[in-house]
């Protein structure tokens, strides 16, 4: 029986009273893809923190090739052959390509740099990722995502790891850069490394993996082969429940015209967008990177100032700006949500009512009391899972961070909801409560325009989709009238 090159067993780990790992067990082949799933919190960054020597384990045994890991820091881990490439990358930017891939294993004789010698290794590991065309000598900074991304990966070639695993390494990456990355992957099968593949998308796990490991609220829930086990298994086994659909729908009404947007444009994006959004309606918008969807939103938000065109709300025109846009109705959640989305710092209350701060002072006294508890009753009708309102959100799961987002957005009173990539980061289960929450809304009279680069969510979620390309939007129809590949076709269009 072929043996494990990475094999942990009995892992646990309890941080005070909260038993973040209990007796988990993963195995990693040499020249195969397993992937580690699990919501939000269900330990999966807890135990690769434990093989990556952020944590000590409590209990359990680790071994590489037969060999025992007992890491007690992060070096003793990347020098017993495990690299992690981090969803958020930790890298230099104003660094070389050379000088990142080299930090720390720099190659040095009598004090001075081998520079000859580094960048030959450096071309060297480039070239085993199929991107010779990657110089050592251009500065990571302005590199796109998916190329910081191979530098990270070309890292860990170079400090010869055995291991590699990938932490939801496609939540930033467009279409493009996610099949290259899939090329690299299986580039690095081919040369006999195991694979750790962290992610909440099912098809790309099934796209890129042999197998599979579920944990849930710490614990082993489910292992196997993807090609013997469903979606909806997997799914059941993540939340602990049968899941009959990952979509829930819920019935709405459409009314009136209430968002009339016509030629509106920006300094670069969008170009001449107009659509009407209706009272109830969830309109969805597609595009490939760079097409202007968030830009779009950030106008009619107020954020960025257009260039030309008319932004309706109602009967009214109100200013470009956020405050007259807030007043106006409109509500944003942004697709940067540890940028410019939440306030990481500061608490669960903070966030929520930052909007209307001025609905709990009087005569400049800020009425805590009352604030806490119209955040408690957010976070009960959002299921936000949390301490309580003096959480710091920075400690929060990305789902239910993202449930804040949108709680502050309804505590706003806002009729029209802007969001943008909401799910992104997400696991199912939370991304099932989310579709719930948007429908809901919907049926409650609240209009929603839904930007995501998820055509299964979009077409399961919304009731009319627009395509934009290259900062048009070029087509607008009920999701009963558009497929796939229809959409993609429309989205690459010139």
């Amino acid at each position: 029986m072929e043996q494990p090159l990475l094999s942990m067993r009995g892992i646990s780990k309890r941080f005070g009273a909260t038993q973040a790992l209990k007796n988990v067990a993963l195995d990693a082949y040499a020249g195969q893809v397993v992937a580690l799933i699990g919501e939000n919190g269900a330990g999966k960054s807890t135990l690769m923190k434990v093989l990556s020597g952020a944590h000590v384990p409590d209990e359990g045994t680790m071994e590489i090739s037969g060999q025992p890991l007992t890491p007690k820091r992060p070096q003793d881990s990347r020098s017993a052959g495990v690299a992690i490439v981090y969803q958020e990358l930790n890298l230099a930017p104003h660094l070389s390509v050379e000088d990142n891939i080299m930090l720390g294993i720099e190659q040095q004789r009598g004090g001075f740099l081998r520079r000859s010698e580094q960048r030959r290794r450096v071309r060297e590991a480039l070239s085993l990722l199929g991107h010779p065309d990657l110089t050592p000598d251009r500065i990571v900074g302005t590199l796109s995502i998916g190329a910081q991304q191979l530098v990270e990966i070309a890292r860990a070639l170079v400090a010869e790891a055995r291991v590699v695993v990938f932490d939801e390494p496609t939540s930033s990456l467009t279409q493009q850069d996610v099949q290259r990355l899939f090329d690299v992957i299986r580039r690095l099968q081919d040369q006999g490394l195991a694979i750790i593949y962290i992610s909440h998308f099912l098809e790309e796990i099934r796209e890129v993996a042999n197998r599979y490991v579920v944990l849930r609220d710490g614990e082993p829930a489910g292992s196997g082969l993807l090609t013997d086990t469903s979606n909806d298994a997997i799914v059941s086994l993540m939340v602990g429940r049968s899941v009959e659909t990952l979509f829930p729908h819920v019935p709405h009404q459409l009314g009136e015209p209430i968002l009339q947007v016509k030629e509106l444009s920006g300094k670069k994006l969008p170009q001449r967008v107009s659509l009407k959004i209706r009272r109830g309606e969830i309109f969805g918008l597609f595009g490939l990177v760079g097409a202007g969807r968030t830009e779009t939103l950030r106008q009619l938000f107020g954020l960025d100032r257009a260039a030309q065109g008319t932004v309706q709300i109602g009967n009214a025109y109100p200013a470009c700006s956020p405050n007259a846009r807030i007043r106006a109705g409109l509500g944003f959640v942004s697709e940067d949500r540890k940028g410019e989305g939440l306030a990481q710092s500061l608490s669960i209350a903070d966030n929520l009512t930052l909007s209307k701060l001025q609905t709990y002072s009087t005569a400049g006294i800020m009425r805590l009391g009352a604030r806490r508890a119209a955040t408690r009753d957010w976070m009960q009708q959002l299921n936000v899972k949390a301490q309580g309102p003096e959480q710091t959100i920075g400690n929060l799961s990305g789902g239910n961070q993202q449930k804040v987002a949108i709680a502050r957005v309804l505590h706003q009173d806002a009729e029209i909801l802007l969001l943008d990539e909401p799910t992104r980061g997400i696991d199912v289960g939370t991304k099932a409560e989310i579709y719930r929450l948007i429908g809901e809304l919907a049926a409650a009279g609240k209009t929603i325009l839904f930007v995501s680069s998820y055509l299964p969510e979009l077409l399961a979620v919304c009731d009319t989709l627009g395509v934009m390309s290259k900062g048009r939007l070029l087509e607008t129809r009920s999701v009963d009238h558009w497929t796939e590949n229809e959409i993609l076709s429309v989205a690459i269009s010139s």
